[in-house]
């Protein structure tokens, strides 16, 4: 059962899906089939339900009969919420950060992936400590039990997730001490860093499938790529080599946890000296998608990158929503000053790729000719 809640004085801010599709999407990609949707109205969250207790009673009747064995809200729900759901309505209630943390779990291959998806859910978890289960009794102490005279079993559980937390971060920070030191051997090395960036399924890993001639996983279907993937990609238009990565799709709504989680991962794309931002060019919620990735960009500190827009899936667009020209410029909506260049392509058929590849190699060789610029000045200055 699909479940979202409009709160109308705040839609605009929430980005509210009225359709659930992505919520559905979501669903499919953990696995689980969506029998009915809900949609509800309400100025603000029921304090003990999240929604009123008649829409309640609708999904309960709604679970029964069709049979659902999972109720998925599309919002954020507290652990008293969905305690007092899970009561209410019978079968287990999760909400759409408990979904997202549940494919990245499945989807994570590397080891630093699965190190960050591990410390995200525990921190979750920690937050979903109540007091649902009768084990949850005051334990006794006594000799060799950890917790002292009368401790609850929720705080020996809250105390052992701590515990974990801690082994799986200093973890991290291995792992991530080596991949700074790759990083900075590429910085090192002077070669031109490119980051495809966007929202989830917009095609990302098969643009780099395409470009680098790689063979990245890639399918129609929400975070198919969860780890970073850097390849070297030959321009011959700049007669050089640029280092192209791709890296984990965004959403909206993304959890704040996620984003922390994999602040090493999207480093990469803080790091670039060129965004690739991929937009799915027949999705209905472009602006949208293009709001949020932008969003993501400056909560991770490459906002202020120069961005190329590629308009990905031409292939999908209705001949009269074809453009007239497969390059020009677009001015975004988060407040730059300047436009961006834009270009249309298809990963898929090729079209539109060569003037891809033109646009890197121009800016490439604009990057290189600025970074020279200051040296040049100084030499005249020394000169005279």
């Amino acid at each position: 059962m699909l479940v979202g809640v409009d709160f109308s004085s705040r839609a605009a801010k929430q980005g509210f899906d009225e359709t659930l599709d992505e919520l559905a999407l979501l669903a499919e990609s953990a696995g689980d089939s969506p029998v009915a949707r809900v949609v509800a109205r309400r100025q603000a969250p029921d304090a003990a339900l999240f929604v009123g207790s008649g829409k309640v009673d609708e999904i309960k009747l709604l679970v029964q009969a069709h049979g659902a064995h999972t109720v998925l809200f599309d919002q954020a729900i507290s652990p008293a919420q969905q305690r007092n759901l899970e009561r209410a309505l019978g079968v287990p209630v999760a909400d759409r950060t408990a979904l997202i943390l549940e494919i990245f779990a499945r989807r994570a291959q590397s080891h630093e992936g699965k190190l960050q998806v591990e410390l995200a859910r525990l921190q979750y978890l920690a937050t979903r400590l109540v007091r649902r289960w009768s084990h949850l009794e005051r334990q006794s102490g006594g000799i060799g039990m950890r917790g002292g005279p009368g401790e609850a079993q929720i705080e020996l559980d809250r105390r052992m997730i701590e515990d974990r937390i801690k082994q799986v971060k200093e973890r991290l920070k291995r792992v991530q001490k080596q991949r700074n030191t790759q990083r900075r051997a590429r910085g090192r090395s002077g070669v031109f860093r490119v980051s495809l960036v966007g929202y989830t399924n917009a095609g990302k890993s098969t643009l780099f499938n395409a470009l680098t001639k790689a063979r990245s996983y890639a399918a129609d279907q929400l975070f198919a790529t969860l780890d970073t993937t850097t390849r070297s990609m030959y321009l011959g238009e700049a007669g050089a080599s640029v280092s192209l990565s791709d890296t984990v799709g965004f959403i909206r709504d993304l959890p704040h946890k996620l984003v922390e989680a994999f602040q090493a991962t999207l480093q990469e794309a803080a790091d670039a000296d060129l965004l690739l931002h991929v937009v799915d060019a027949a999705s209905p919620q472009l602006d949208e998608q293009m709001v949020e990735v932008q969003r993501v960009l400056h909560d991770i500190g490459a906002g202020d990158l120069p961005q190329l827009l590629v308009y990905n899936k031409l292939d999908s667009l209705d001949p009269d929503q074809r453009p007239r020209e497969l390059v020009d410029q677009l001015l975004r909506g988060d407040g730059a000053a300047e436009p961006t260049p834009r270009v249309f392509v298809s990963a898929l058929t090729g079209e539109g790729l060569a003037e891809l590849r033109a646009l890197i190699a121009e800016a490439m060789q604009g990057a290189q000719a600025a970074a020279d610029a200051p040296d040049h000045e100084a030499q005249l200055s020394i000169h005279e």
